[in-house]
């Protein structure tokens, strides 16, 4: 599904703030709300947090890392409709940020047709602290489930989006409503369904809220409904992945793939050609047809020329670390990345995959624009803000591969 049912009951409210006397639980179990973007949930005794990859995975999931990108709510929203002027939605919201790094506390939006988008950030949240000099010793600060409360909505029927922290898991625990006010699922958008699935370039933990993600501006910008698969450091190839992307119902996809690989050192040159195919294979198993954009990396200098592994490094920003050149045969580096998924493309294209397109990642975010780089590796929030609206026209604008 591209959705799924928000799939627990309104709870008794523990939190240290007095109920609102008028407001009214929202049914969540069959009732209006659905999660778009997740397709699981982990379930505790006090509520539910979306996962962005299905059940069936989670055997295969390699590492704890990954587990907590796919918790992460990059693309994931709350949808119903309402005619409440008020909605309150309590959390309990875990994040992370560098041992060095600034705390920004994880941030909650509603928009909907004639609601101005509101922004909240949570005032309380657990934060898993972590040094990079020293990945293994995470700390831990915790924090409290707190209500995230929107309001002054205007009262007339409407649909509206919660979007969740981008950077952050969100255990839903209750949503509330005005006494004197009603919720029903939210009238289909008919947009057309688009997956993105890409590395932390397309998470976009750096950006300043959900909805300046890259991939959910490109969405709007384009008039498609975005299920976004943006994992930091997890765009491997993973199977378990393709398979995901080959049972959903979607109507264009887009795949960002080559910087975890080189990052993470991952793949030479000889497993990386028919790793790719065999992604490709499996996602046109369930879409032998539908519009299908592979997408190369963006700029970022030390990796341009120099194989991975990147590191973080004293200054808190990411550079490729040399090698001992004798053993680096097929190493691969951004360039060469480039020129092989073009060659992929091209092949594919001549045997008969008309729907697979290609686009350089150095048009998205090229030289010239490195100076939206803070850290050498992911753009900042104009940064992001320039990839939506490139990406808009290159993918989505009049002649483009995923133009309607």
């Amino acid at each position: 599904m591209f959705q799924t049912s928000v799939g627990m009951r309104p709870r008794d409210r523990t939190y240290s703030e007095p109920m609102t006397s008028t407001m009214q639980d929202v049914a969540l179990v069959g009732g209006p709300v659905v999660c778009v973007g997740a397709l699981d949930f982990d379930r505790t005794d006090t509520g539910i947090t979306p996962r962005r990859l299905p059940h069936w995975t989670r055997s295969q999931v390699p590492d704890l890392f990954m587990h907590s990108m796919i918790s992460m709510g990059s693309g994931v929203r709350l949808s119903f409709a309402t005619d409440s002027d008020v909605v309150e939605l309590d959390v309990l919201v875990t994040g992370f940020r560098l041992a060095d790094g600034p705390s920004r506390a994880p941030v909650f939006q509603l928009r909907g047709p004639g609601v101005p988008i509101q922004t909240v950030p949570a005032p309380s949240y657990n934060c898993f602290v972590i040094d990079m000099s020293n990945p293994n010793d995470v700390g831990y600060e915790a924090g409290d489930a707190t209500t995230i409360r929107f309001e002054g909505l205007g009262g007339d029927w409407t649909s509206i989006e919660i979007w969740l922290p981008h950077g952050s898991s969100t255990e839903l625990r209750a949503m509330r409503i005005s006494d004197d006010a009603g919720a029903r699922p939210a009238e289909p958008t008919g947009k057309r369904r688009w997956l993105h699935y890409g590395s932390s370039i397309s998470h976009c933990m750096e950006a300043e809220t959900p909805l300046e993600v890259w991939p959910a501006i490109a969405a709007d910008l384009g008039g498609v409904e975005l299920f976004s698969l943006g994992l930091a450091g997890q765009c491997q190839l993973d199977q378990f992945v393709a398979r995901t992307i080959r049972d959903l119902p979607v109507d264009v996809i887009s795949l960002k793939l080559g910087i975890n690989t080189v990052n993470g050192d991952a793949m030479r040159e000889r497993a990386f050609i028919p790793a790719v195919h065999g992604l490709l294979d499996t996602i046109r198993d369930g879409h032998p047809d539908t519009p299908t954009l592979v997408v190369s990396p963006i700029f970022c200098p030390s990796a341009e020329l120099q194989p991975g592994p990147t590191l973080m490094s004293a200054d808190g920003g990411f550079d490729t670390v040399p090698g001992m050149e004798s053993i680096r045969s097929g190493c691969l580096t951004l360039v060469r990345i480039r020129e092989l998924l073009e060659q992929i493309v091209t092949i594919r294209r001549e045997v008969g995959d008309a729907n697979l397109h290609y686009l350089d990642g150095l048009q998205l975010f090229g030289a010239d624009d490195a100076a939206d780089l803070p850290d050498r590796l992911h753009p900042n929030n104009d940064g992001y803000a320039r990839m939506g609206h490139r990406f808009a026209a290159c993918a989505f604008g009049e002649g483009a591969p995923l133009a309607g």
